[in-house]
């Protein structure tokens, strides 16, 4: 029983405003949920992914204006990387240097950060398995970016990760520190890095704050939620999040891990041609909107919006 890839990854921003515009307007990502945190209703929850909202292909922000900028160092996650094709290297070069990106490239991937310091990869995919349809918005869609490849994680103890990663979520370590889970509809890649830092690592602006992994369904989520406590690892139990389901835990080298269900869907509360383009709060929420609504600053439309 093994996990099916990566179902989302969230981290932080301290602007979210400017973080709109570059996932959507730089990176050519749909808008497909403006929420909120669940857990500090102040914030919003910004979530970006491929045209249908597929597992797999969100990458989500939470909104803390106040948070002190990202500390890198062991227990976090060091590297998030997007896929593309190979021809899309020149493309994705040119278009992040004229954005006034910095970026570094070789034969098979582009390294950047957006403009808080989180730190990217673009790698080419060819011939991996995946499931996603292209946003072309803002970025054609043979350029498209296709979802996660996968994320590096600076471990405090990689002993323990690496357990994690190949006895319950089902890795395989195909090369010292390099964990590739692989079917025929999905692959997923985590890199274990070493960091030289003594000083433990610190979710900030422009870090990650958590990773989730995919479960097909609420009875998947509930063998894997078995296997991670027999384990003996502590989970939060079952968190219901409207869109989908979830389970947290810790794992040994410090990483807050989330497995999450595949459905229900971003399109709940929403047509999936409208995406996005109010806020949504889940149900059991809904009572509280008056006041949600009114701790909250504007923002502005997505980039694509303005090409309507």
């Amino acid at each position: 029983m093994s996990v099916l890839g990566i179902h989302h990854v969230t981290a932080i921003s301290g602007h979210i405003s400017g973080n709109l515009e570059f996932y959507t307007g730089v990176l050519g990502l749909r808008l497909v949920k403006k929420s909120i945190n669940q857990d500090d209703v102040k914030a919003y929850h910004l979530f970006y992914a491929d045209a249908m909202a597929s597992p797999g292909t969100d990458l989500t922000f939470f909104d803390w204006p106040k948070i002190h900028p990202n500390q890198p160092g062991p227990g976090s996650v060091a590297l998030i990387s997007l896929r593309i094709s190979r021809s899309s290297l020149d493309f994705w070069e040119t278009r992040l240097r004229e954005a006034g990106a910095l970026v570094e490239r070789d034969e098979n991937h582009i390294l950047l950060a957006d403009p808080e310091g989180q730190r990217l990869a673009m790698l080419v995919d060819d011939g991996l398995p995946g499931q996603f349809e292209p946003w072309s918005a803002c970025v054609p869609a043979e350029h498209a970016t296709r979802g996660f490849y996968g994320i590096e994680i600076d471990s405090m103890r990689p002993e323990g990760t690496s357990a994690v990663l190949k006895s319950l979520l089902g890795f395989e370590e195909v090369a010292p520190g390099y964990f590739e889970l692989k079917t025929e509809e999905s692959f997923a890649q985590v890199v274990m890095g070493r960091s030289m830092s003594n000083q433990r690592g610190y979710p900030g602006a422009g870090g990650v704050h958590h990773v989730a992994f995919r479960a097909k369904d609420d009875d998947h989520m509930k063998q894997l939620q078995e296997k991670i406590e027999k384990f003996g690892l502590q989970t939060s139990g079952y968190v219901d999040r409207y869109y989908f389901h979830s389970l947290y835990f810790r794992e040994p080298g410090g990483v807050l891990f989330e497995i999450a269900t595949d459905g229900p869907g971003m399109h709940m509360d929403e047509e999936m041609d409208h995406l996005g383009e109010k806020l949504s709060i889940p149900p059991f929420l809904e009572g509280q909107r008056e006041a949600i609504e009114a701790g909250l600053k504007p923002l502005p439309d997505p980039a694509y919006m303005s090409k309507k």
